[in-house]
Order: C-alpha cells, then structure tokens, then sequence
C-alpha cells in the first residue's frame, strides 16, 4: 500500500486541480473535512465521491470532528450543538439508563449519516478530563470532571461507534485537560507532577482500545520540559505506548497550530520522528500542501498493517 503519512484538509466543497493532483499522485493516507467543506448532504456525497474516486479506493479513510457541541461539522446537515460530551456526561451522573439510550440513538443517528456521505472515522472520543483551571477550549467538549466517567464514557462512545463500522480517534492523548491556554495559537506548558498526570489526565487513556488516536500539543515538563507530545520521544514511548499502552496508528494534531514551534516541514519530520505515525495539516492551503509531500515518507510496515486492519474492519 503506498501512501503518504499524512492527512490533508482541502479548501471548499468540491476539489480544485491542485487536490487532485495531490490525491492522485502523492497518494495521502487520508482527507479530514471541516465545516468549510460541507454545504448539503447532496453536495457531501459527491465532494466524498470525487475523493476516493481520485485515489481508486472506496474505503479511503475520511476523517471529520463531529464530537457535538462546539465542534460539529454536520450542522449545516442537521444541528448537533446541544449534543456536546459535557452534556451526555451530565446525563451520564443523573439517570445512566436514561443516558445509554439516548447516547446509542445520538451516535447511531450521526453513524448513519456519516455512512450515508461516506465518512469511515470520526475524531471522537475526547477524552480529556475537565480540570479546575482548564481552558475553554476543553470545557464542553471533555465528558466529566471525573477521570474514571470520563474513561467509561469513552469506551461506551468506541464500542457504539464500532458497532456502525466507524473508526474512532481518542484525544487528545495523553490528556490536554490541564491546559491553561488554546494549542491553535499559543503552547500549553502542563507543569502537574507525574503522579498527578498518572491519576487523573492519562487515566482515560489507559488501555483503552481505538483504531486511532490523536496527540496533544502541550509540554508536560515533569516528562519533558522542551517538547510538545507531538515531538517528543519521552512521551510517545514512555507514555502513550508503554504507561497507557495505546498499540493503534498514532496521528498528531494539526501540524499548521500555532503551538508548534517550528516551520511546516520540522513540524511535520519531528513529530514521525517522535513516533507519530501520521501528520495531519488541516488549513487546505495547496501551496503548503505540495511542498509537505516532498519530504513527508510513505507509511511504514506498521502503519501499512494497522490499516489493512482498519479496512478489514470496514469490510
């Protein structure tokens, strides 16, 4: 399988020559779509259609944040905003019959319309845990103030999501709660001792079984003072493989935040050094598009495995 190890958001609702160049010829391991590319069910059906027709791939990976809330992308589809984490962990404490079923109709409406598109993954579960002095950023988006509801509630929203054939991605691993600033335009420096981060931000991800999952651009300084999750060694090997023992396809958030310090092409060679598997650049901007597929590798051994894993999954 030859593909490059990363995934590329595009500019509109339908391609221009240049995405089309990229798909077809560099081959990217996968599209995530935002809001700015979504119009109509009608319009997303061809914008997905014309995607993996370009690559020659019906089951090509195509990845959206529909986490509800705040971040909802289907909205111009059907509007998802009350439907945030925070409010099903809400639901969760008060009645947890009443909250599984209406969490197994939430996720199997979004499910069948993602399906319907063509939208094989979605960006979800985060599983930061709300702190004290989070920013606003985690707010409605993290299930609970509780490590171990928010662990349970992720495993409910993987395995519902399983169930519809649709690959999850956790986040932001290994837990962004304690971030006191937004990674999309300043560095988050998480300084919480160790035993700290063990108990209450790494404890969601522990063990928790997901095709994906997504890194922080915060410093936790206790671990590594210098570099972001993303780029350091310390934290993928010490932390997400060995402590939480995540075994799936490592992604980095998005390598254009303002939170990483370097240019585009470090941003994007530091984090595969690191060990993240993949690097996503989300912006659409072809000119930073085209220049990354220069220096960005094809996929390795492990990553070719884990996603014909994935699409065997798919069926």
């Amino acid at each position: 399988m030859y593909r490059k190890a990363v995934i590329f958001g595009i500019k509109g609702i339908r391609l221009t020559a240049g995405e089309k160049y990229i798909l077809n010829k560099k081959k990217p391991w996968g599209v995530i779509l935002f809001s700015r590319n979504i119009k109509n069910l009608i319009q997303l059906k061809l914008l997905i259609n014309e995607i993996k027709k370009n690559v020659k791939d019906m089951n090509y990976p195509i990845l959206i944040d529909q986490e509800g809330g705040n971040v909802s992308r289907l909205n111009k589809i059907i509007d998802l905003s009350l439907f945030s984490q925070g409010y099903f962990g809400r639901l969760y404490k008060n009645n947890k019959f009443f909250f599984i079923k209406c969490y197994e109709i939430y996720i199997n409406k979004v499910s069948e319309i993602l399906k319907d598109v063509g939208v094989n993954i979605n960006i979800v579960p985060v599983l930061d845990v709300r702190r004290n002095n989070s920013h606003k950023i985690i707010g409605e988006r993290s299930f609970s103030s509780n490590s171990s509801i928010v662990k349970k509630m992720g495993k409910i929203c993987i395995d519902l999501y399983c169930k519809n054939k649709i690959g999850t991605v956790i986040k932001h691993i290994p837990g962004h709660g304690l971030s006191r600033c937004d990674s999309h335009y300043k560095l988050p420096v998480i300084k919480a001792e160790k035993k700290d981060l063990i108990k209450h931000d790494f404890k969601p991800f522990k063990n928790t079984q997901s095709f994906f999952a997504m890194t922080s651009h915060a410093v936790y300084s206790s671990y590594d003072p210098i570099f972001t999750a993303t780029h350091s060694k310390i934290i993928i090997n010490q932390i997400i493989r060995k402590h939480i023992g995540f075994s799936g396809i490592l992604i980095s958030d998005d390598i254009s935040m303002k939170a990483l310090k370097f240019d585009l092409s470090k941003n994007a060679t530091k984090a595969l050094d690191a060990g993240c598997n993949l690097v996503m650049h989300c912006n659409g901007n072809i000119k930073e598009m085209l220049e990354l597929v220069k220096i960005i590798p094809t996929i390795d051994t492990f990553t070719r495995k884990k996603t014909s894993q994935f699409y065997n999954f798919l069926g």
